[in-house]
């Protein structure tokens, strides 16, 4: 017994009488005990000093590595109505495959022969075009006559100018010989004149001078008559230069002024044609989405249209497909305080949802089942529950993963951390604090 009290009942009872006073007296004296005691004690220690390596935990769901390989959903691109599926659910297509068909439910293309209706009102307008062009050309030809007409014309006027000056060049000196021949006459006709008054002369000389006199006279007229017909002539030329000037200017202006409109015509008729070329193109194009093709290889996993006559939206969602080839890889999520434990390239530990596993979370080693991974990327903001996301693709230096899983899988994800002693790793766990912060040391390249 243990003597820890003032007062003994040592020899004040019988402890024969009592059942556990001989048990723990008998106890007391087996030395068995007292080996397995300390047996036990120095395992404990032992166990306290052992290895434990830290983990961050995480669910998550199996997903492919590369955004083209996830699962897509396949929309349809144009409004309609179903008219026939070509696969069912489960089925394998290949990519390029039809899915279904579909029928306009538009009234715009409600038209049978929409695509040769368009086809021939732009032949039209092309053949439109190329009469346009055509009159332009006619017009560029006229326009250039009348330029050449133009500069005939102004040659030849510009001869008759100097001809009409020639003219009334010599004309002029014509009218000054006149002049001068009238003066001579005048004056013989004076000297005459006092001659016959001295009886010098007869009169028949008197009057012949006379005569001569009234002829120069009449000459000098005409002469003069001819001068200033001649300058009307010279005037009268110049001027019509510039009446041919003027007239060829308003016809080429109308030539010109009928070109533009012809042309702005042209280019208006070849924005139609544009125009109705770009619609032919919608409509050829559109005339494709009819028949909703598969865009990989993959399986159809859910149609979401699925009876005849239903009608679809733009942009409806019709099925989901499963690419058929992926890269796998798990959407691991983990809490705002392990985080910061996270980095790429740090390896990680799974146990797949329906594989059998017999894990021990501090010692990896020792576990069976469980599957490597490497973290490849880490998302800088949560998601709506407040978790990040970290994806994880298989580690080629581990076994690989079971070859029956499959994209949605449930997933759960051991991060390792630092090895530390388990005695450490009890006293972290009573304090709350979080695992060891370190980073996977980068691989050196040989």
């Amino acid at each position: 017994m243990l003597e820890i009290s003032d007062f003994s009942i040592k020899n004040k009872i019988n402890t024969e009488n009592f059942k556990s006073f001989r048990i723990v007296a008998a106890a007391g004296k087996s030395k068995a005990l007292k080996r397995t005691l300390l047996v036990v004690l120095v395992l404990f220690l032992i166990i306290l000093c052992l290895p434990w390596t830290q983990n961050v935990s995480g669910k998550g769901n199996l997903t492919s590595l590369r955004p083209d390989q996830r699962p897509q959903s396949i929309q349809t691109v144009i409004p309609g109505k179903i008219e026939e599926w070509y696969v069912r659910e489960g089925d394998l297509v290949k990519k390029g495959d039809t899915i279904m068909r579909i029928s306009e439910i538009k009234d715009d293309y409600f038209d049978p022969n929409l695509l040769g209706n368009v086809e021939g009102q732009i032949k039209s307008k092309e053949a439109s075009v190329s009469g346009y062009m055509q009159k332009v050309e006619a017009l560029d030809r006229q326009i250039d006559a009348l330029n050449e007409g133009a500069k005939l014309k102004r040659s030849q006027q510009e001869v008759k100018i100097r001809q009409a000056l020639l003219k009334v060049q010599s004309d002029s000196i014509e009218s000054l010989v006149a002049a001068n021949n009238a003066s001579v006459a005048r004056e013989q006709y004076d000297r005459f004149q006092a001659l016959f008054e001295k009886g010098l002369k007869s009169k028949t000389e008197l009057e012949q001078r006379e005569v001569a006199y009234q002829n120069a006279r009449s000459k000098q007229t005409e002469t003069e008559n001819k001068l200033l017909i001649a300058r009307q002539e010279l005037n009268n030329a110049r001027t019509e230069l510039s009446t041919i000037a003027q007239d060829f200017r308003d016809k080429i202006s109308k030539s010109e002024s009928e070109k533009f409109s012809t042309m702005s015509i042209l280019y208006d008729t070849e924005a139609q044609v544009t125009k109705l070329q770009s619609q032919y193109a919608g409509y050829s194009q559109r005339s494709g989405f009819y028949y909703i093709t598969s865009p990989a290889d993959g399986f159809v996993t859910r149609a979401v249209k699925t009876g005849i006559g239903e009608t679809l939206k733009e942009g409806e969602e019709v099925v989901t497909l499963m690419p058929a080839n992926n890269s796998l890889a798990v959407e691991l999520m983990v809490k705002p305080i392990d985080f910061p434990l996270l980095s790429v390239g740090q390896k990680v530990r799974f146990v797949f949802d329906g594989w059998p596993a017999f894990v021990f979370s501090g010692w990896p080693g020792a576990s069976a089942g469980t599957y490597g991974g490497v973290i490849v990327a880490i998302d800088n903001f949560t998601n709506s529950y407040g978790e990040y996301r970290v994806l994880v693709a298989p580690d080629p230096d581990d076994l690989p993963w079971p070859p029956g899983i499959r994209v949605g899988a449930g997933a759960h994800g051991m991060a390792l951390l630092k090895d530390v002693p388990i005695a450490y790793e009890i006293w972290r766990q009573f304090n709350g604090f979080p695992p060891d912060y370190y980073r996977a040391e980068p691989k050196k390249e040989k």
